[in-house]
């Protein structure tokens, strides 16, 4: 069996390497000129970071992230609603990791590069099409930048992780449109910065329609500075009338676009506005998914991450369902009599998970628990029990926690 694969980010570089680890032959067409640390923050959860545990990767990771330890919940005043460890101290047997979103690129793709060759990343190669026959699939690639033909490579089966925008999600759903936009502004950026609490901690502030989330993403500096992710979301237009600016994925603002919106925030103990000011880059982004497609699978073709299931950044979610996608789909390839019947095993196990965890994150994931004191207590509260049981917020936090399969499982 040979694997194509369309796209070098974390789902495409994790298929490689499980596929590797399985002994199954595959290469990587990315459409960027190189495989570069962009962008900013993201959270992988321990039952992804168990995945990438087992295949040797955890040391890099901690060298380069950071453990977290608790996540603090608070209303948009900076009142706490809920707070509960992660990681280690929630009793998983692997950390979470909070990561320059670059860096676990970096990671990933060194690793794929150490143990699959120097040639196993075609970069600058944009997935055009693909035909299949009985026999396997053919795909063209055209250079990215110039949109001349370069690559023709033959394989038993393509893996489209191509993103949101992915060509392959696009062949068989050409009418699908534009990602579906829910009128939320994002913000993001990352500053070296003083920590807050002990710098291994993570709070996200305030409900869906305006919300601040925070924590470090590298070990501290020598001056004792860390590398701070920082998000502002914010409901800004009314998404039946008013679609996103075409322009707007990961758009360079100014200062004074951002400033305004983040001072609606207080988070007790830390100077947000000092953050939002020191940070020397700031990105603007759609919230922004898709509907849970019908079907993944067409022959021997797929789809995996964010082409098969884009969905709000809500719950520290969608880099670990890609992590996830890749384990399973190695899984099945290796284990099937046929690829095809691999591919239709992988989605069958996968897409109504991840269609769940999509569905709940437009209802604001865990973080809802939020927006139900918000609503309950809009000026303020001086017992949060009395506002909403503890029982009640449990129930909104760890329900989410187990469909999305990062609940504790007890031990005998």
């Amino acid at each position: 069996m040979r694997v194509l694969i369309a796209g070098a980010g974390i789902g495409g570089l994790t298929t490689a390497l499980m596929l590797h680890a399985r002994g199954i032959p595959c290469r990587i067409w990315e459409a960027a000129r190189e495989v570069r640390e962009i962008g900013v923050g993201i959270n992988i959860l321990p039952h992804a970071i168990a995945e990438l545990d087992r295949l040797g990767l955890l040391d890099a990771l901690d060298r380069v992230a950071v453990r977290t330890s608790h996540l603090y919940y608070y209303t948009r005043r900076g009142q706490e609603v809920w707070n509960e460890p992660r990681g280690l101290l929630a009793g998983h047997d692997v950390p979470q990791f909070s990561i320059h979103r670059g860096r676990l690129q970096k990671v990933l793709h060194d690793a794929v590069i150490a143990r699959m060759g120097p040639d196993a990343v075609r970069c600058g190669r944009r997935l055009a099409g693909f035909v299949q026959d009985e026999g396997g699939v053919t795909a063209q690639f055209v250079d990215a930048a110039e949109g001349g033909a370069a690559d023709v490579a033959r394989g038993d089966v393509l893996i489209c992780a191509d993103g949101i925008h992915s060509a392959g999600r696009r062949h068989f759903y050409p009418d699908e449109g534009a990602p579906s936009w829910n009128g939320v502004s994002m913000w993001r950026g990352a500053a070296l910065a003083p920590p807050w609490r002990d710098g291994t901690v993570m709070a996200i502030g305030g409900g869906f329609g305006a919300k601040l989330v925070l924590y470090p993403i590298a070990p501290p500096e020598a001056d004792g500075r860390q590398l701070v992710n920082w998000v502002v979301n914010v409901r800004t237009r009314d998404p039946a009338v008013s679609p996103p600016p075409p322009d707007n994925w990961s758009r360079k603002v100014a200062l004074a676009t951002v400033l305004p919106h983040a001072r609606r925030f207080s988070l007790p103990g830390y100077d947000i506005d000092a953050l939002v000011r020191a940070t020397p880059e700031i990105f603007e982004y759609p919230m922004a998914d898709r509907d849970p497609l019908p079907r993944w699978t067409f022959g021997r073709v797929t789809l995996l991450g964010d082409a098969a299931h884009p969905m709000y950044p809500v719950g520290s979610n969608g880099a670990s369902q890609a992590v996830l996608d890749a384990r399973c789909l190695a899984d099945a390839l290796r284990l099937q009599p046929h690829p095809r019947a691999g591919l239709w095993a992988y989605e069958a196990e996968r897409r109504p998970k991840t269609a769940e965890v999509v569905h709940q994150n437009r209802k604001g994931g865990p973080e809802g628990v939020i927006d139900a004191v918000e609503k309950l207590a809009p000026a303020g509260f001086e017992d949060i029990d009395a506002i909403l049981s503890y029982a009640d917020r449990e129930a909104l936090v760890g329900g989410y926690a187990k469909m999305a399969g990062f609940s504790v499982v007890p031990r005998d």
